[in-house]
């Protein structure tokens, strides 16, 4: 199983991984400080009741041939030594530490602790024949050399149990690259970051297996280490035995000296700790080991597509359920959060003059409502917008300008990931993410679905301002048209009321000499009714028409289905299949058209539901051209053979309301995606219908046929409504 570097490095923090002993930080913040002499160090001790048992134990044992006995700390660590007491006091601490590791106990750690000491030992002693100031920490390092084996077996140990005891080669670390995404060098060097030390410590780790070509020049802490892992675990490699002692400065004769003096020191170390590293030399170290992946690669990328296609329909879905602005930039921003790890996330939409982009409010971030960027002064999150495309900002200040600064300090991170929002031609803003500097690669992989998701939330956010726009404008509008319409109406109406009352005089007189009144009644009755025509007269406002953008839907449809075919998203026992035969060029946007298929698709694989056995068939058909009320249409037929919809559902088809099917696993978000299709087949000025039986489900659409400039209306293959 390959794991991501996001996946290893989150396995990582929740690991329990132990955090540096106390006594030893004081040690080497002592050390650094050249300030320990024995009063310190016996102060020091003191405070931890298990190392000052160690070292009266070591103090009082037959190897420094005591002729009485003391349990005074003071007089013991007189007679081991100030260099036997830094080596015992790092390594039992190192050694209790790191053996309280989750799944420490059912590994045999033999070898790898006889590895570690060995370096740490020889690190110490190339640290004194370099005059490096302080052995002590190239002792400690050496033995922390290879932490990083620990903390992966500790993170993955399923994936890692293997490789654990295997060669510490070059071979490893490509096999630990290929399957975890992070080497042991790594892994060590992170967990020695979180301690926060003021040493080359770290680099030491992560660099020991690099080539002494790349290490020339570097602090002599990482040659030593360098030196140390090449000794200890390739002593065999002349040619690396070579370069590493070259890197160092040091001799054959010398190099003979580091080793003859480890294997004795090693073995005193281990019995002063009460380390048994009896038979470690016995235990097998195979060649690492990477099985082969379990899925193919082409075949994951079309799975991850269509899982990808098909969540972000269900996020364009969530949006749209949304209420207002604040309930929608709330459900971007939290939906962002959640698809792409973001550790805190903002928006910032685009000012009406267009030069601008400023925070949108956001709960607990105040501040954000009083930021801007300025379009024209450049910068990562500039051009993202004005570029349409994802920017990814890491936390080199040089790069930086000073809004990308802010934005790092508002949302409490070192790296941005900055989606746009992209709504057809028009950039309506971006959403800013930020994630740890590590987690940028990962975010760089998935580019392509966060342009889909900004694509889907710009929509939801258009739809919004359009609407609100348009309440506006409707206000303005009706209060306009209500002068305009009332000045038409006085004027018009005064004629008949004229008319009227002339009549009224008439037929008065008519009365009083009881004369026949049937004609004038008549045209009283007519008047009277043109009043009313004129004040029911009112225009409504025509649509404006755009030009007619030409579409293969055959090419379209081919994808779709190509796409669900390939993903294992389909039971086995359903089958699609797509009769595309003829002309199929329509009027629209394939988009649009792509994420009316996926829907219709998608639903007809859920009504078969994931347990169905076979015979299950998914059709989508050309059904050629319509004329409809004399516009030409091309008809595209979805279909299936499923169980069919009950007459409340089919009701309610188009309307977001709760779907009673059988099976479904999205429970009521069909009625939804139904009502979503249904507006964007209206949105492409076509019709949609449905026809349902227990025989099974068939989605009729008409799509306006693309015909041409100035080309005259073919005749129909057949016609529906009035011609």
């Amino acid at each position: 199983m390959l794991l991501s570097d996001q996946d290893i490095r989150n396995r990582l923090l929740i690991a329990r991984l132990p955090a540096m002993p106390q006594i030893l930080v004081k040690l080497i913040e002592h050390l650094q400080a050249d300030d320990l002499g024995m009063p310190e160090l016996a102060a020091l001790i003191a405070k931890d009741a298990g190392m000052t048992a160690k070292l009266l134990a070591v103090a009082n044992s037959s190897a420094y041939h005591r002729s009485t006995r003391s349990a005074n700390l003071e007089q013991s660590l007189v007679a081991l030594g100030t260099d036997m007491i830094k080596t015992l006091v790092i390594s039992d601490s190192v050694f209790q530490t790191f053996n309280s590791f989750p799944h420490a106990g059912s590994i045999d750690l033999r070898a790898f602790w006889k590895n570690s000491l060995t370096a740490a030992v020889i690190a110490r002693d190339a640290a004194r024949m370099l005059d490096y100031v302080h052995p002590e920490e190239a002792y400690l390092a050496g033995l922390l050399h290879n932490v990083g084996r620990l903390a992966l077996l500790a993170a993955a140990p399923k994936e890692y149990a293997f490789n654990f005891t295997a060669l510490d080669d070059e071979d490893l670390c490509a096999v630990e690259q290929r399957t975890l995404q992070i080497t042991h060098a790594e892994a060590g060097a992170w967990l020695i970051e979180r301690w926060q030390l003021d040493s080359f410590l770290a680099d030491a780790v992560l660099y020991h297996h690099e080539p002494g070509d790349r290490l020339e020049g570097s602090h002599p802490l990482i040659r030593i280490v360098r030196l140390a892992h090449v000794l200890t675990c390739h002593a065999h490699d002349e040619a690396m035995v070579l370069d590493a002692c070259a890197l160092c400065g040091i001799d054959a004769v010398r190099t003979a000296h580091l080793m003859d003096g480890a294997a004795r020191q090693v073995e005193q170390a281990a019995a002063h700790l009460g380390i048994d590293l009896a038979g470690a030399d016995d235990i097998p170290q195979p060649s690492a080991y990477a099985p082969p992946p379990a899925v193919d690669p082409v075949q994951k990328r079309l799975n991850e597509e269509v899982r990808n296609m098909v969540l972000v329909s269900e996020v364009g879905q969530t949006l749209a359920r949304q209420q207002g602005e604040s309930g929608l930039l709330d459900a971007m921003t939290r939906t962002a959060r959640i698809l792409f790890d973001f550790e805190s996330a903002v928006v910032l939409l685009e000012n009406p003059t267009g030069h601008l982009l400023s925070g949108a409010p956001a709960p607990g971030v105040a501040r954000i409502a009083d930021f801007s960027v300025s379009l024209a002064k450049g910068g990562p999150v500039a051009r993202s917008a004005l570029e349409r495309r994802p920017a990814f900002v890491g936390g080199e200040r040089q790069q930086l300008g000073l809004a990308e600064e802010q934005l790092l300090r508002i949302l409490g991170t070192d790296s941005l990931v900055v989606v746009p929002l992209v709504a057809g031609a028009r950039c309506l803003g971006v959403l800013v993410g930020g994630v740890p500097a590590w987690q940028l690669p990962h975010c760089q992989r998935r580019e392509r679905f966060m342009q889909a998701f900004g694509a889907q939330a710009a929509g939801a956010l258009e739809n919004l301002l359009l609407e609100r726009g348009h309440a506006r404008r409707q206000l303005a509008n009706v209060a306009e048209e209500f002068r305009d319409a009332s000045r038409r109406v006085v004027h018009e109406v005064n004629n008949p009321l004229a008319i009227i009352k002339n009549y009224l005089s008439i037929l008065d007189g008519k009365l009083a000499r009881q004369e026949p009144v049937g004609g004038e009644l008549s045209i009283l009755n007519e008047e009277i009714d043109r009043v009313g025509q004129l004040i029911g007269s009112l225009a409504e406002p025509q649509v404006p028409e755009t030009g007619p953008r030409p579409v293969d839907a055959a090419r379209v449809v081919d994808d779709v289905l190509r796409l669900f075919r390939t993903s294992g998203f389909v039971p086995g026992g359903v089958q699609i299949v797509a009769h595309m035969d003829g002309d199929s060029a329509i009027e629209g946007d394939p988009d649009v058209l792509k994420q009316i298929l996926v829907n219709l698709v998608k639903n007809a694989v859920e009504a078969f539901g994931p347990q169905h056995k076979s015979g299950g068939r998914i059709e989508v058909v050309n059904r050629g051209h319509v004329n409809r009320e004399r516009h030409l249409y091309v008809e595209l037929g979805v279909s299936d053979n499923g169980p069919g919809l009950s007459r409340e559902v089919l009701a309610n088809l188009f309307m977001p309301v709760k779907s009673s099917k059988e099976g479904a696993p999205d429970g009521g978000k069909r009625g939804l995606g139904l009502s979503i299709v249904h507006g964007l087949v209206k949105k492409m000025g076509g019709h949609i219908a449905c026809r349902s039986a227990s025989s099974g489900t068939s989605f009729e659409i008409l799509l306006p046929a693309y015909t041409g400039a100035g080309t005259a209306l073919a005749l129909p293959a057949r016609a529906l409504g009035s011609a």
